[in-house]
């Protein structure tokens, strides 16, 4: 088992930044592939970024890429996503997520575990 928890959430000028982290329990957190999603309001979640187990592959989504880096600590068990030169369509919540999905699958269904979310807004 694995509980994951987000923090570093809140409101932003678009251009600005912010670093989100989820920090995970459990022994077996430097196994798994993690991963940041996002969900808007009416929306589906949707896939940020996944990060390997060792961090020597990442993925970005096309509308994040160049902006956000994906990162992570295994010795602290923590995960971190720097967001950069953000906008009003960054405005979301936040989850991380933990499982074995291959670092360049955007989907939702091979994570097992999740964060309960932490809330991004990017004022115009």
């Amino acid at each position: 088992q694995v509980q994951l928890v987000e923090s570093g959430g809140g409101l932003v000028e678009a251009g600005g930044s912010l670093r989100l982290s989820c920090a995970a329990s459990g022994r077996t957190f430097s196994s798994y592939t993690m991963g940041w999603f996002r969900q808007a309001p009416g929306k589906e979640r949707e896939f940020v970024a996944a990060i390997n187990w060792s961090a020597s592959r990442t993925n970005y989504a096309d509308s994040v890429k160049g902006r956000f880096i994906i990162s992570r600590d295994n010795a602290k068990n923590t995960e971190y996503l720097q967001m950069n030169s953000l906008k009003p369509e960054d405005t979301a919540v936040y989850y991380c997520a933990a499982g074995s999905a291959p670092v360049g699958y955007y989907g939702v269904s091979q994570y097992d575990y999740w964060g309960q979310g932490t809330q991004v807004t990017v004022s115009s």
